[in-house]
């Protein structure tokens, strides 16, 4: 059985540790500014109906959520209903879920202000919505 020197297990264990070491600082490294740069805020907005349940009601919600596209400064627009969960972290107790993505805060207030949002807001979402919840997250 042939040994090996304890420098020469000492030389290879610094060698393999700084080759780890180095793995972990690159994924510790921040976005490149590119990526930073292109950041979305993503608007959700989850829907209680007065009406629990009512199809008419969703398919409104999510029709007119189409319309929103149209708004400058939306990069897109979506609605669907909600998905039924048995697990307890889940809340399935909402109706519709709208997700608007922008750019920023600033193309956020000119879809909130925007005529289309306006009309669409007093003319579907405030007759047929009980309750909204909204969670505005930028990446």
């Amino acid at each position: 059985m042939k040994i090996i020197p304890t420098s020469t297990l000492l030389l290879f264990s610094l060698i393999s540790f700084g080759c780890f070491s180095i793995s972990i600082d690159l994924r510790k490294q921040s976005k490149p500014k590119e990526v930073q740069q292109d950041s979305k805020l993503h608007h959700i907005v989850l829907c209680w109906l007065k009406d629990s349940g009512n199809e008419k009601g969703r398919k409104e919600i999510i029709e007119i959520t189409e319309t929103f596209q149209d708004i400058p400064g939306v990069i897109s627009a979506q609605a669907g209903e909600v998905v039924l969960s048995d697990r307890d972290i889940v809340d399935d107790s909402f109706d519709v879920g709208i997700i608007i993505v922008t750019k920023d805060q600033e193309d956020l207030q000119k879809y909130l202000d925007h005529p289309i949002h306006q009309k669409a807001k007093k003319e579907v979402l405030l007759p047929l919505v009980k309750k909204v919840l909204v969670y505005d997250i930028i990446d």
